[in-house]
């Protein structure tokens, strides 16, 4: 036999009992969700979008638990971060599984709101060459876009320069090669579409 059966206590000894307590995992389960809510509090109130401050201790002193129980409901902080962002995906109310084009823009104005909810400061350039070349670079967009829009607002135009801003600065051209492999020649073909939309608005007043 396997085990014993101690004749004064009723307990079976020689093998582990094993518990599958609904209790337990309740509070296993809520443990978890509680860990994941630190998570996303420590996002929200980092000054950097620095995923290396997101450690187990950190987030278990959030949550006020031990690290030792944060790993041992996530393996690895790889594991730990995925679920974190996961969470703030949900937060943010976007689904990825029912993006359709039709509401795409509803989709990115709700991210943008939701972005506006973190302590991250903005990343401005602090060289000064790069500054006066970026001042130089909005007011060019600026001039461009009120001499085509003479009837619009500042602040429309403001907001047209702002969008065509972003298509020469170097992270979006970078994204737009490295995570979705556009060439030099399908990316000068996307901006030419992309800018002959821009100009048939501005030709038929369709403003901002």
């Amino acid at each position: 036999m396997t085990s014993q059966t101690d004749r004064t206590s009723g307990e079976v000894t020689g093998e582990k009992r094993r518990y599958h307590s609904p209790l337990r995992k309740r509070q296993a389960a809520e443990t978890r969700e509680r860990i994941i809510a630190a998570g996303t509090e420590l996002v929200h109130s980092f000054p950097s979008w620095d995923w290396k401050n997101l450690t187990a201790k950190a987030v278990g002193e959030r949550a006020g638990v031990s690290e030792r129980t944060v790993h041992r409901h996530f393996a690895s902080e790889r594991a730990l971060r995925d679920a974190v962002l996961q969470e703030l995906v949900a937060q943010s109310g976007v689904d990825l599984g029912k993006l359709s084009l039709a509401d795409f823009d509803d989709v990115v104005i709700n991210m943008f709101r939701y972005m506006s909810s973190f302590a991250v400061a903005p990343d401005i350039t602090v060289d000064p060459s790069q500054s006066r070349m970026d001042e130089l670079r909005k007011q060019a967009l600026v001039d461009a876009v009120a001499e085509a829009t003479p009837a619009w607002s500042q602040r429309e135009q403001a907001m047209l320069a702002g969008i065509l801003d972003m298509l020469w600065q170097p992270a979006t051209q970078d994204r737009l090669k490295l995570a979705w492999g556009l060439d030099t020649d399908q990316f000068s073909r996307v901006i030419s579409w992309f800018t002959s939309l821009i100009q048939d608005a501005v030709a038929s007043d369709n403003k901002p």
